[in-house]
């Protein structure tokens, strides 16, 4: 019997099965634009496991598996026995006997390390508060999409050092392409995730010159969730790293602009940027339907001919 794969990190998959997903993606979507019915997954269901709310990742896993010809299943926290303080060891071995995959939308990235240890069907991290390949998969298939291969390009990263900004140093080291990260004092990247990524990894403290001539230009919330309670702290720290239109002149004139959703606009971005012609959020937003299909379809079937 094959290993199970699971999609924990980015990195859980090679640059070979990575560029998979991306071209069965453009596939998957084509399909579907297409009117085309495409069910191969008759039969299995999805366990969604939401202790993080999340409009896309809900809307995308669904919408996705019933388009597959298959079913998910929506559990909060207050629908499980996690929530009751059950082992998630013990809740992994009985969950996944009863479907053929699970995503995990989760605070710390040990709980899905475990629940994947004890898992007998493949585990999709939907995100933790380490790492968010879901959204960096489709981010760099959007970039595909609109630009081509992202190999040897320049991604600015600007605003907290969060779960996407690590999954984006990942990704530079699998596509090969070069990071810029900016961020505020305090909230910098950790100096040990960089150490392993030298030569891709530029680590600045001005925005005007982490976006210099910067093929694609992201950010995110300056709060996410769990650190509410910092939110006036953070908007005073992180006002001058907002992503202005006065930011994106100074990219290459063809630079997009990324952001994984919800945006505040007048916060990390201007909302000229975010509704400009640049922005390709919607693109983005939209990518993870597609390119989680094609992840579940090979995590469940292998590579697909068809």
């Amino acid at each position: 019997m094959a290993a199970i794969k699971h999609f924990l990190q980015l990195k859980d998959l090679s640059r070979a099965e990575l560029e998979y997903l991306l071209a069965r993606s453009r596939m998957l979507k084509q399909r579907h634009r297409g009117g085309t019915l495409y069910q191969p997954l008759k039969g299995k269901t999805l366990g969604m496991i939401f202790e993080k709310s999340s409009t896309r990742t809900r809307v995308s896993f669904e919408a996705g598996m019933a388009q597959l010809g298959g079913a998910a299943l929506f559990l909060t926290a207050r629908d499980t026995q996690l929530g009751r303080g059950e082992l998630v060891e013990d809740v992994a071995e009985v969950i996944s006997r009863m479907v053929d995959a699970i995503m995990i939308r989760t605070f710390e990235h040990d709980i899905v390390e475990r629940f994947a240890a004890h898992s007998r069907v493949p585990v999709i991290n939907g995100l933790t508060d380490e790492y968010h390949p879901c959204q960096i998969l489709a981010d760099v298939f959007t970039f595909l999409e609109q630009r081509g291969p992202i190999r040897g390009k320049t991604v600015a990263w600007i605003g907290d050092s969060n779960n996407v900004c690590n999954t984006w140093l990942q990704a530079a080291r699998i596509f090969d392409f070069t990071l810029r990260v900016c961020s505020p004092p305090g909230y910098e990247l950790e100096p040990q995730r960089g150490e392993a990524h030298e030569g891709r990894l530029q680590l600045l403290s001005d925005p005007r010159e982490a976006v210099r001539n910067a093929d694609l230009v992201t950010t995110d919330v300056w709060t996410s969730m769990g650190f509410e309670e910092e939110a006036d702290e953070r908007r005073k720290q992180f006002a001058p790293y907002q992503v202005s239109q006065d930011t994106m002149k100074r990219a290459r004139p063809d630079a997009l602009f990324m952001h994984c959703l919800p945006a505040h606009r007048g916060e990390e971005v201007e909302a000229a940027v975010i509704d400009g012609p640049q922005s390709v959020v919607w693109e983005e937003a939209e990518n993870r339907l597609h390119t989680q299909k094609a992840l579940i379809e090979y995590l469940l079937l292998g590579k697909v001919e068809s």
